[in-house]
């Protein structure tokens, strides 16, 4: 089941190779091992898709199947999996970054008027990008390291689910 499951929500192997900012990548992306759906591949694409959703950066898809393609991990899995952080969920998420950055660096959070205007975002980032970094880069490290253990746990716990049902029949 997680193995169907998972196939029906990641794109195909060709409109991964085919997407224009992926092109970088050329032949790598036609290894085999980058397209399996098994215990492995997946929890380390969940490791790899949720530690680059965590960092505030433009084209983290390129960054996630960047890090996919060396440690040989579902590339599709982990290239959707940053969509976690979209324009509806990163302002929440970095906000709670930054917060955690400035509890691990001991700073008092910045409490000011937001703009939503590039004026606003270029002068408060000069105080802002420690903390922010900091803390992007501490829960991207637990977001990844919960999301490997939980997804290898689930599987393991849905084949033993299976080889009890097959043993009762």
């Amino acid at each position: 089941m997680p193995k169907n499951l998972i196939k029906r929500f990641t794109p195909n192997h060709e409109t991964i190779r085919n997407h224009k900012h992926l092109q970088i990548f050329g032949q790598l992306l036609h290894d085999p091992n980058l397209w399996h759906l098994n215990r492995r591949s997946v929890a380390g694409a969940f490791a790899v898709g949720l530690f680059w959703a965590m960092i505030p950066m433009p084209f983290q898809m390129v960054a996630a199947a960047a890090t996919a393609i060396p440690t040989r991990v579902n590339m599709p899995l982990s290239a959707a999996l940053v969509w976690i952080s979209n324009p509806i969920t990163m302002p929440p998420m970095f906000y709670f970054n930054y917060l955690v950055g400035t509890w691990i660096m001991d700073e008092p959070a910045m409490n000011g008027h937001f703009e939503l205007t590039m004026e606003w975002f270029t002068q408060s980032m000069s105080h802002i990008w420690q903390p922010l970094y900091l803390g992007s880069l501490v829960c991207a490290v637990v977001a990844s390291l919960v999301g490997y253990v939980a997804i290898r746990g689930l599987w393991r716990m849905h084949i033993i689910s299976n080889w009890k049902s097959r043993r009762n029949k």
